[in-house]
């Protein structure tokens, strides 16, 4: 981001990033605890976010790894015992609706793996030299996935146990579930669920955010 700030603990419309992303999941009343993956010197700084806020449902603490799949699984590791569902979100998306990760823990629930997906409406190329087309892709085949993508426990467990024996990196968690044969249910959406990446995103981001609260708007897939 260029700032010198953790873009989690940017300000958007007066809170930091990750204080709205954590109260999507404290009021979700289908989500019973929440793990924090992060880094040990961030800690009593998510600590602190939490006092302020006011958050009470229960949270754990698990370290980041090398790779995005590495924190899942440590993450995974600190999932309370008898969990049926867990749901992988990324810190830095804070407009989740609650209808949506709600949606996407029951799919979880009846097919093993699901995640969130935008239908593209954008025309796709696909090119090899990155200067010139090769293909012409059709987009009513095509989906932009975010998250949460969730999982029954124990299959997020086995998937990431497969990448892990192949050494196989994945930047997607339902990537992995290909290596076990799971299938990942898509729970369309066309709802915005942005994620802040690049100082380009935040002007949007704070709007979207704005609105919602300005509203009250209940979560609607």
């Amino acid at each position: 981001m260029g700032s010198g700030v953790e873009k989690l603990f940017l300000e958007l419309a007066g809170k930091p990033v990750i204080a709205h992303t954590w109260r999507r999941f404290e009021e979700a009343a289908c989500v019973d605890e929440i793990v924090l993956v992060v880094r040990p010197e961030s800690r009593e700084t998510f600590r602190e976010v939490a006092e302020r806020e006011g958050f009470r449902k229960p949270y754990r603490w698990a370290d980041g790894g090398a790779e995005r799949q590495d924190s899942v699984w440590n993450g995974i590791q600190q999932v309370a015992a008898g969990s049926e569902v867990v749901a992988i979100h990324d810190g830095a998306r804070p407009c989740v609706r609650e209808d949506v990760i709600e949606a996407a823990i029951e799919a979880a629930r009846i097919h093993g793996a699901a995640v969130v997906a935008n239908k593209l409406t954008d025309t796709v190329k696909e090119s090899d030299d990155g200067e010139v087309v090769s293909r012409h892709m059709d987009r009513n085949r095509l989906w932009a996935v975010s998250t949460p993508q969730t999982f029954r426990v124990e299959v997020i467990r086995r998937a990431l146990e497969a990448a892990r024996k192949q050494d196989r990196v994945f930047t997607d968690d339902t990537a992995a579930c290909q290596l076990i044969g799971q299938a990942v249910r898509l729970v369309p959406t066309t709802r915005p669920n942005p994620k802040v990446t690049t100082p380009d995103d935040l002007p949007a981001v704070e709007s979207l955010l704005r609105t919602m609260e300005a509203t009250a708007d209940r979560p609607r897939r």
